[in-house]
């Protein structure tokens, strides 16, 4: 029986017509109507037959455009094809404005080159021209209205403790974007590729998504930082190779692709450190030359090569030295006084600290990280901002003494005065 109904349905039209012949003839029947008294009739209203069949024509023309037009609301899943059935949408909301709202959410809005790298350059010391690249080209890439491939594969190399990881962080909270960060040294065995893109049917954790495919399901415009990933197994990296070439990753529990498009891959490498603070002290002025050779040195490392040929582009970072290194200890040292419950005066950490910490993170060499740096502060500093602290201090200095570094209490308000004075 459900088989006879698509072709019952067909011929509904042809059924109406013989029904309605059918009903005229038993109404002339039932009235005693006569041959001659139709073809009289017929001869009196000939007059209205242009108008009928124009009106005719008309509601045959918007008949048809109106099952067209149900046809590609249909296969849009906005209306039920042949029915005359509101969109929940229109009759709950106002269907036009969340249209407007997503076409503005999916188009790429173009972002101020300049701006951007005006606010990388305030919050990662002495990478100026790292941050100027960067800004210019996610201006390019956002720009593009098609893609099948993310927004941009970029490698941050350089020496440990130049601001790589730093940077991501702040274009990601600058443009506004989620961050998944991911430190790829977890992702050494061959089995690390589950803890990102979820485990097949039948294993322990295919009932949940993994950690970036899950991540980038929820958030597609995130940006991706994968620090580290030198460090990272093969396998991880051929996962990663459909995400970069193919525009999506596929969740194993589910076998579902997710795009992505909409994502910047962000990579850091801590590999051929001297090689590259070589390549860039020599070929600072000259960026195409100092990316070719960073890319040859990267190869000749050991890095892998799938990987280098799908790269957008290579930021290679400079070893931080005098005023720069200086910069980050000041910062260093600001947080960690506020770690404490504590506010530093202004103008009141000691210059000779600061040397101090700067011959310290020198003698370790190209090899010093900032987690280095943090470690000597903490050796230095933090002793005597507990003492300051238990005597329930709010402002403090810190100043070099024979003995060591001593946080002594600051007056608020003379401090207040003295930075309010011309």
């Amino acid at each position: 029986m459900k088989a006879l109904m698509p072709a019952l349905n067909r011929l509904m039209p042809v059924m109406m017509v013989i029904f309605l012949i059918l009903a005229s003839i038993q109404a002339a029947v039932s009235l005693h109507l006569s041959g001659g008294m139709l073809i009289h009739f017929l001869s009196w209203a000939r007059d209205a037959y242009p108008p009928i069949v124009g009106l005719t024509a008309l509601l045959t023309i918007s008949g048809l455009l109106y099952e067209v037009r149900s046809a590609k609301l249909a296969r849009k899943g906005l209306r039920r094809r042949k029915g005359f059935v509101m969109d929940i949408l229109a009759r709950l909301t106002n269907r036009v404005a969340l249209e407007d709202l997503l076409a503005q959410e999916q188009k790429e809005v173009a972002i101020n080159a300049e701006e951007l790298a005006a606010g990388l350059r305030a919050k990662v010391v002495g990478q100026d021209q790292v941050c100027e690249d960067i800004a210019q080209q996610l201006r390019r890439r956002l720009a593009l209205t098609v893609r099948n491939k993310p927004v941009g594969i970029f490698l941050l190399a350089g020496p440990p403790g130049t601001g790589k990881t730093y940077l991501a962080k702040q274009i990601a909270r600058q443009m506004d974007r989620p961050l998944l960060h991911f430190d790829m040294t977890q992702m050494s065995s061959p089995h690390a590729a589950t803890m990102l893109f979820g485990s097949p049917k039948g294993y322990v954790g295919s009932d949940s998504f993994g950690k970036l495919t899950g991540g980038l399901q929820e958030k597609p415009d995130a940006i991706v930082l994968l620090d580290e990933i030198e460090k990272a197994h093969p396998d991880v990296f051929k996962k990663f190779l459909t995400a970069w070439n193919d525009g999506h990753v596929t969740e194993a529990s589910t076998g579902a692709q997710i795009s992505t498009t909409r994502a910047i891959f962000m990579l850091t490498s801590n590999i051929a450190t001297e090689a590259l603070t070589e390549i860039a002290d020599r070929l600072h002025d000259d960026a195409d030359k100092m990316r070719a050779e960073s890319t040859e040195a990267l190869r000749k490392a050991g890095f892998a090569p799938e990987v280098l040929n799908r790269l957008d582009r290579i930021f290679v970072f400079r070893q931080l030295r005098d005023l720069d290194l200086a910069r980050v200890a000041a910062l260093e040292i600001e947080a960690m006084i506020k770690g404490y419950g504590l506010n530093v005066e202004a103008g009141g950490i000691d210059a000779h600290l600061l040397f101090q910490l700067m011959q310290r993170q020198q003698k370790l060499g190209a090899g010093a990280s900032a987690r280095d740096l943090v470690r000597s502060i903490e050796d230095m500093v933090s002793e005597s901002l507990i003492l300051a602290r238990q005597n329930n201090a709010k402002l403090v200095r810190l100043v070099m003494e024979s003995d060591g570094v001593k946080a002594e209490i600051a007056d608020d308000s003379v401090s207040l005065n003295a930075r309010l004075a011309p």
